[in-house]
């Protein structure tokens, strides 16, 4: 195996010798979500007039688990990295700076589509989804885990403890992620708060996602898709000149 192909076996399995905690714990957390969410809403809500709620729910759920899990697993790896001191063993390979974002982010897609995967399978006991244009399910799940990889890795970068990698999920990664639609249609909100979604890029992903489930949306996905592209460009090449310059990780 060539330099970058190492590295990323080692990020994939970092996280697969804990599976339990990395794969099964979140895709718990979906299930009862859609549980306790589906079984309230049920009989109250319908989507688009025709779909029930809980079905509406599961390609939310997917692509929250998706985003989040992606997020994580680049994020964790490099603060934890830099914090054990091992890091330095990296450096000292004559890996590029592409090398290691391939790998890092290429990690975290691996991991974010295996809970993805995990969270579809478990909800079929649920529900059962419609599969209107599947091409779209791939492209939106591909480009957001590797977003959301990429972002993690700037975040990754920026931390220097896990106290500030915490305030970063917890007070932008979470409010955008349940601020997107996840749990509703967002021209059920008022005016306002449309408008305030429109300007979040996580609901491009659920809702361009949500497209290739059920053939309707709340936007067009070429949109959706043209935002998300566009955002995932800009975040690569953050992450890939923080990289370069050996932001926080070469004194």
């Amino acid at each position: 195996m060539t330099g970058w192909q190492m590295l990323f076996y080692k990020e994939v399995l970092r996280f697969w010798k804990v599976g339990f905690q990395t794969v099964a714990a979140p895709v718990l957390t979906a299930a009862l979500y859609l549980l306790i969410f589906g079984h309230v809403m049920q009989d109250h809500v319908k989507v688009y007039d025709r779909i029930d709620y809980a079905t509406f729910l599961v390609p939310g759920l997917v692509m929250m688990s998706v985003l989040q899990n992606a997020f994580a697993n680049s994020s964790s790896s490099m603060v934890q990295s830099k914090i054990m001191g091992n890091l330095v063993f990296l450096l000292l390979t004559p890996l590029s700076h592409w090398a290691w974002f391939v790998a890092y982010v290429g990690s975290s897609v691996v991991r974010g589509l295996v809970v993805g995967l995990g969270v579809f399978l478990v909800t079929l006991g649920f529900s059962t989804p419609e599969f209107a244009a599947p091409l779209w399910i791939v492209v939106f799940a591909l480009l957001g885990a590797a977003l959301l990889g990429a972002l993690g890795l700037i975040a990754g970068l920026w931390a220097d403890k896990f106290d500030q990698m915490a305030a970063f999920q917890n007070f932008i990664i979470m409010p955008m992620t349940f601020l997107s639609g996840v749990f509703y249609s967002i021209n059920s909100l008022p005016s306002f708060w449309q408008t305030l979604s429109h300007l979040n890029p996580f609901f491009y992903m659920i809702d361009g996602f949500r497209y290739g489930f059920f053939g309707q949306s709340d936007v067009s996905p070429w949109l959706s898709l043209a935002i998300v592209g566009t955002a995932l460009v800009c975040v690569s090449a953050l992450a890939l000149h923080l990289l370069r310059t050996g932001y926080k990780i070469r004194s």
